[in-house]
């Protein structure tokens, strides 16, 4: 049996080496911020509560915590779901996969044209920050500039970008 001092050694070292991984993997699961920092958080909870109730080591701990993230993710799909009503004589799969589909496709090509039309730079750390997940210190270092600068290009990034898709908007819409 562990004492509650090597309990605690062991969760901080688990916190420590496997957050940002696991954040990344929940955060590309949900594409939501606020929601990937629950389920982070939700993981640990489960993981740490039941190495704590059983005498137990993980040996692959990565794994360990993405399939409890799966879970959590999949629990709270599931309650979204029931608390959608629809009828599902109404559903007319063919349809809704078609319309889904063209619609998902369309609105990839619109940011795929407008991410294409940033600076290289701002293209760059719109990849870095927003799709890849990685933090500012971790993107600085990959582009070789300041902290500050890569948050002031970030925004700047992200505005060109809003303006860029605004505009193309207005233009579908004449």
């Amino acid at each position: 049996m562990r004492n509650k001092q090597d309990n605690r050694e062991m969760i901080e070292r688990l916190c420590a080496d496997t957050w940002r991984e696991l954040y990344r993997f929940i955060y590309y699961k949900v594409q939501n911020r606020e929601e990937a920092e629950d389920i982070t958080q939700e993981t640990y909870v489960k993981a740490i509560s039941f190495l704590n109730r059983n005498d137990v080591t993980i040996l692959e701990c990565k794994k360990y915590l993405k399939f409890i993230a799966m879970n959590v993710i999949r629990d709270q799909w599931r309650a979204k779901k029931r608390r959608s009503s629809i009828n599902i004589e109404d559903v007319k799969p063919e349809e809704i996969s078609l319309e889904d589909f063209a619609d998902s496709l369309t609105e990839k090509n619109r940011l795929e044209e407008a991410m294409n039309r940033l600076t290289k730079e701002q293209h760059t750390v719109i990849e870095l920050r927003i799709i890849k997940g990685y933090t500012v210190a971790e993107t600085a270092k990959l582009m070789q500039k300041k902290e500050g600068a890569v948050r002031v290009l970030q925004l700047r990034a992200v505005k060109a970008l809003a303006k860029l898709l605004e505009t193309e908007q207005g233009k579908e819409e004449r």
